[in-house]
């Protein structure tokens, strides 16, 4: 039986979060090996869960490696990375394989390496010489680099955002493996990158302008030939070279038709420049256009507090004006480990007076004062069964407390940065969100998944900080240049 090895090494990085990401980080999201990976992937909705599913079936034998994950947020320590990167060298090196999946981000930066990705695939590479078939999911957030590309023998990317499709993409993974392994096909990839910055808010894949550009990606997977095509719009809060969206088509042996395709792909998009960056909403319309609503709750979603974009997760930029304006009563969720000690000292049922979030930074908000009771302690752990953003099926944000504000609102602290990609975030503690006029949902396009179903209406919320919906607020120094729309003179020729 051959024996197919599985591997990850995932973080989406934010350059411009001052805190880097330490192996800590890692420990507290997932980071396992071996056995653990069974029982840790196996039912979650991500592409490692599906890797698991296909290749047995397929007659090949499963040998799990490593694989490590961590809440997005600045670039990875050198000691975090080197070590991980080692752990997972060191296991494809003790294990005889026929072949490997690996699964990573595209948008990982490390203190010493901003292509940490090409990296990685470039390292295991070198280790397993040129034969070994190697197929690789990534995010569609991927700041996709040729040394990615060329390090591996094909690719598939998520379709979907919010990515709800992460579990399909491991199974096309591993059936892509599987045929190249028996020899029916021979993968040829072609990547093209037009000179372009999407805005987060345009990449939603259900709706225009990405939809348009899907649904063809999607028509040229069934023409003759083609193995796979891929669409990634790029993460603009990665400071790198390679930062923009990818084009990606996978054929079979044919390397002309896989670069036409590319090529055509991406030219729709150039033609399309121009409807590929899209505004929030500003802090006070959101508010006011919430408590004008016909219903609720209506969730804003606070986009320059995007945690699952390497964000604070404390921002309070958003339940300022609430307060302020008396509107509500209003479900926000906030990063606040001292908070949350505060709380845990006085006790459940107890009053307490506290100032809560902003104190990561000067950019998302300062604290914000509140008196209310301590209604809950939870250990924030808390399991996710249904197909959401990320895939994870068990999320961990530490010790948590939930406060019942003297306006009505439900303040919940969390002792680590959790992303709201699940509504078991909240419902863990007893709190149920259509009793609440406003949600606040700290993300761009990912929550949409979870909170959609209980929301009358969602707006995004033009707030600033690291996560922006404007890249124009960043001082890049290493993104391509020229690159629409910072250079809106820039030409591109689709031949290129």
């Amino acid at each position: 039986m051959k024996r197919v090895g599985i591997a990850s090494l995932m973080h989406e990085s934010n350059t411009f979060y001052p805190v880097p990401t330490t192996r800590e980080m890692f420990r507290d999201t997932c980071l396992v090996s071996g056995a653990q990976v069974l029982s840790h992937w196996g039912e979650a909705h991500h592409e490692i869960g599906g890797m698991l599913e296909v290749v047995p079936g397929l007659g090949l034998e499963t040998v799990p490696l490593v694989t490590g994950t961590a809440m997005p947020a600045g670039p990875l320590r050198e000691d975090a990375y080197e070590g991980i990167l080692e752990e997972i060298l060191d296991r494809i090196a003790g294990e005889s394989l026929d072949g490997l999946l690996l699964a990573l981000h595209g948008a990982m930066v490390a203190e010493h390496v901003r292509d940490a990705d090409g990296r990685t695939a470039a390292a295991i590479r070198r280790l397993v010489g040129p034969d070994l078939p190697i197929v690789m999911t990534l995010d569609l957030h991927a700041n996709v680099s040729p040394l990615m590309i060329e390090s591996v023998t094909a690719t598939t990317i998520y379709r979907t955002y919010p990515h709800l499709d992460q579990r399909d993409r491991g199974r096309e993974a591993a059936r892509i493996l599987a045929q190249t392994m028996e020899g029916r096909i021979r993968p040829v990839q072609s990547l093209v990158k037009p000179p372009v910055c999407i805005s987060i808010l345009a990449q939603a894949t259900g709706q225009e302008p990405m939809a348009g550009l899907y649904r063809r990606m999607e028509e040229l997977i069934e023409q003759d030939g083609v193995v796979s095509a891929s669409i990634a719009p790029g993460f603009a809060y990665a400071d790198v070279e390679e930062m923009g969206p990818a084009f990606l088509v996978v054929t079979d042996g044919d390397r002309s038709l896989a670069r036409n395709e590319a090529l055509a792909l991406a030219r729709r998009a150039w033609d399309r420049r121009d409807e590929l960056t899209l505004p929030g909403t500003p802090i006070k319309q959101a508010v006011a256009e919430a408590m004008a609503a016909e219903a609720g709750p209506v969730t804003l979603l606070d986009v320059g507090d995007n945690v699952g974009g390497g964000s604070p997760a404390d921002g309070t930029l958003i339940l300022e004006e609430v307060m302020r304006t008396g509107s509500g009563p209003a479900l926000v969720v906030l990063f606040d480990p001292a908070a949350v000690q505060a709380c845990a000292a006085s006790g459940v049922g107890t009053e307490v007076s506290l100032g809560v979030g902003g104190k990561s930074d000067d950019l998302h908000g300062p604290p914000i004062p509140i008196r209310g009771r301590v209604r809950c302690l939870h250990d924030g752990a808390f399991v996710e069964d249904e197909p959401r953003h990320g895939g994870a099926r068990f999320n961990n944000q530490g010790l948590t407390a939930l406060v019942e504000a003297d306006e009505g609102h439900a303040v919940v602290l969390t002792s680590l940065r959790m992303a709201p990609m699940s509504l078991e975030q909240v419902l863990s503690l007893g709190i149920r969100p259509r009793a609440y006029r406003i949600l606040v949902a700290k993300g761009a396009i990912a929550p949409v998944a979870a909170y959609e179903p209980v929301s009358s209406r969602m707006i995004y919320v033009d707030t600033p900080g690291i996560t922006s919906a404007n890249p124009a607020h960043f001082d890049y120094r290493h993104r391509p240049r020229p690159l629409y729309p910072f250079e809106p003179e820039t030409v591109w020729e689709a031949s290129q």
